[in-house]
């Protein structure tokens, strides 16, 4: 008899003869089956023929790929090529519109950003130089807006208006010692009469002052009964001891004038 021989791959089983088996003198032989795509290997894929791998399986590298330019460029292609549709004036905005003087501030604040610390430091001393020219011309003008905070609120005004609308002997004092100073420097019985006016002129301010701190206060707790009063009395006794004309800020009512 002629023995057939067989081609079979190599990897697979066998095939079975008659009776569930193969003779020893039937040759087998091994033929390689040629690649799915012929000239390039595919990463990641096994040979074909080893192990179990079957031969038509499916290459790995299909699946782990990397996305090529135009793959990744479609989509934002597709998303310009998209008309932008204009937003409903009616619909809401997700926050509240800021008002005119916020608004105006803030372009300000940008618009002014100084570009280096020496012009920055320029800036603040500009701003300073207008401030204190701003106070300057309120305390002559008795502006509340840029008064300094010690001279600001109805308390400290209606006190220099109290003060002002009156005489008192302490705004005379400057004057007052000037007069005794040289009168002490006399020979004779001038120098003792000086003492005597010195000491006449301190009791007589001491006095004044105590009255005018006593109407002062009694005047504030009706008026302001719900304001701080505290430091409007050493305040206004502070400026009786400055001169009328001296006085900053400037007096905003005549003597005998009722505030």
């Amino acid at each position: 008899m002629r023995s057939s021989s067989r081609t079979i791959t190599c990897g697979s089983s066998p095939a079975q003869g008659v009776g569930g088996g193969r003779t020893e003198d039937e040759p087998v032989r091994c033929v390689p089956i040629p690649p799915r795509f012929p000239g390039r290997a595919v990463a990641g894929s096994f040979p074909a023929g080893l192990g179990s791998t079957p031969a038509t399986g499916v290459p790995l590298g299909f699946v782990f790929r990397s996305r090529s330019k135009d793959e990744q460029s479609a989509p934002s292609r597709v998303t310009a090529d998209q008309p932008k549709q204009p937003r409903d004036p009616q619909a809401p905005k997700g926050r509240p519109t800021p008002k005119r003087a916020v608004a105006q501030s803030q372009r300000r604040s940008v618009a002014v950003t100084p570009a280096n610390r020496k012009e920055a430091a320029k800036r603040q001393r500009e701003a300073r130089r207008a401030d204190l020219a701003k106070q300057r011309e309120a305390l002559a003008g008795g502006d509340e807006r840029y008064l300094p905070l010690r001279d600001k609120g109805p308390v400290r005004r209606f006190a220099r208006d109290y003060v002002d609308s009156r005489f008192a002997v302490a705004e005379y004092f400057l004057p007052l010692a000037v007069i005794i100073l040289v009168m002490s420097m006399l020979p004779g019985q001038i120098k003792n009469i000086s003492l005597v006016l010195w000491m006449g002129v301190i009791v007589m301010i001491v006095i004044d002052s105590i009255g005018t701190s006593i109407r002062l206060k009694k005047q504030l707790r009706s008026r302001f009964p719900d304001e701080n009063l505290r430091g409007a009395v050493p305040y206004a006794l502070m400026r009786t001891l400055q001169m009328r004309r001296l006085r900053l800020p400037k007096p905003q009512v005549k003597r005998g004038e009722r505030p």
